[in-house]
């Protein structure tokens, strides 16, 4: 809970899921990106960061730091546009991770049931999204963030 949240764990995860995104932005902007004037950043950000807990899981420090992932995307992406860098965000819902795996074996079927599409996600399912922010396919794509989570967030109004 947010109010038993220990200061060292809120810093642990701003710094990996902050702080990490923003020192290696900052590094291959300055060494690669700007004087090539191109590129590409896909920051992987999630649904939790769209909007508040679901019930029952308490994910304070995790939530505001994917939350800060997406305006940190809008606001590089404003930034670095005038250098032809695109900067985007994918939002992933459940996939199995070592990270979901405590939750998914405690609420894994009910998890999938509330997505639209009956199913959490697969290896398969951020390939695509991937290769389209990455591509000159999506070359007029930037600042944008997109749910890849069978539905769910616009169930939760994400």
């Amino acid at each position: 809970p947010a109010e038993d949240h220990p200061l060292e764990a809120w810093d642990k995860v701003m710094n990996l899921n902050v702080r990490g995104y923003f020192l290696l932005s900052q590094y291959i902007g300055k060494h690669d990106m700007i004087g090539r004037r191109q590129g590409s950043i896909i920051n992987i950000a999630s649904i939790a960061g769209l909007g508040g807990n679901p019930k029952g899981m308490n994910m304070i420090a995790y939530n505001t730091s994917k939350g800060a992932v997406i305006n940190f995307t809008r606001a590089l992406a404003a930034e670095w546009g005038a250098h032809n860098i695109r900067v985007n965000a994918i939002c992933p819902g459940f996939f199995p991770s070592k990270l979901t795996a405590a939750t998914l074996a405690k609420m894994g079927d009910s998890l999938a049931s509330h997505a639209p599409l009956n199913r959490l996600g697969d290896d398969e399912d951020l390939k695509g999204l991937c290769v389209l922010l990455a591509s000159d396919a999506g070359k007029h794509i930037t600042g944008q963030w997109m749910a890849v989570d069978g539905g769910v967030s616009i169930i939760t109004g994400g």
